[in-house]
């Protein structure tokens, strides 16, 4: 019995699991730290930026449900989000004829011009994060991250457009 809990004193988790997670955690704070850092000097947060990512990605057009879906992170409320990039003429939002519940958002010419002003600083805030790793460490540390993802992806359940009971999940790829 006194064997057991020495090694418990001695290991400071109570599981690999658990110490998996909180290095995984530990790690996600000090990158983030760097990122805040770059999209702060352009007045965005991370999710902000995501979005206008996804929008330019897309040709410029995807539903307000469509952009949350594909957000790297849950944005609890995306309505705010892109009211703060319409604010700033970043993004247009519009009613489709067709369907008025459906609000499609566009990215502006303003928004191209931010992402291409700042894209030299996030290849940097990149390389700063992770360019000490070599190439085949960085895609064995992909792969090990979606496996890991894999069984919690979030589903994201849109029930304005969709049945309440139909899911799509968000996969990060």
């Amino acid at each position: 019995m006194k064997q057991t809990a020495s090694r418990r004193c001695d290991r400071p988790f109570d599981s690999l699991e658990q110490e998996a997670y909180l290095n995984l955690w530990r790690t996600y704070d000090c990158l983030k730290a760097i990122e805040e850092e770059v999209f702060a000097g352009y007045g965005l947060s991370a999710q902000q930026y995501n979005a206008l990512r996804l929008l330019q990605a897309a040709s410029g057009v995807l539903p307000t449900l469509a952009i949350a879906a594909k957000l790297v992170s849950r944005a609890p409320d995306i309505t705010r989000l892109l009211d703060r990039l319409e604010t700033r003429g970043l993004v247009e939002r519009e009613r489709r004829a067709d369907n008025r519940r459906v609000v499609q958002v566009s990215i502006t010419a303003a928004g191209k011009s931010l992402l291409q002003a700042m894209a030299t600083d996030v290849q940097r805030c990149g390389k700063r994060q992770l360019g000490h790793l070599a190439n085949p460490d960085l895609v064995a540390l992909i792969a090990l991250l979606k496996e890991s993802r894999s069984p919690h992806e979030t589903v994201v359940r849109t029930p304005s457009i969709q049945s309440s009971r139909t899911a799509s999940p968000t996969v990060l790829r």
